[in-house]
């Protein structure tokens, strides 16, 4: 057997181009950005919403990334 068969019958498919892969990139790049924002900017003069609500909420996660908030 050639080492060309191989390859050919292998199950590698096509790469994806890259203008299906870039909508998507863009979305997980934006939404990392707001968890971001979440869990290290939302409190203070920053912040969106009134009270500790979302600090409390993403609290744990925000020393696992080493924001300080104490």
């Amino acid at each position: 057997m050639s080492q060309s068969a191989v390859v050919s019958g292998s199950s590698l498919g096509a790469p994806i181009p890259l203008k299906e892969i870039l909508p998507w990139a863009v979305f997980a790049g934006l939404l990392f950005v707001l968890a971001m924002y979440f869990v290290g900017v939302e409190e203070g003069a920053m912040s969106i919403f009134n009270g500790m609500y979302v600090h409390e909420f993403v609290h744990d996660g925000r020393h696992l990334l080493g924001f300080p908030c104490h």
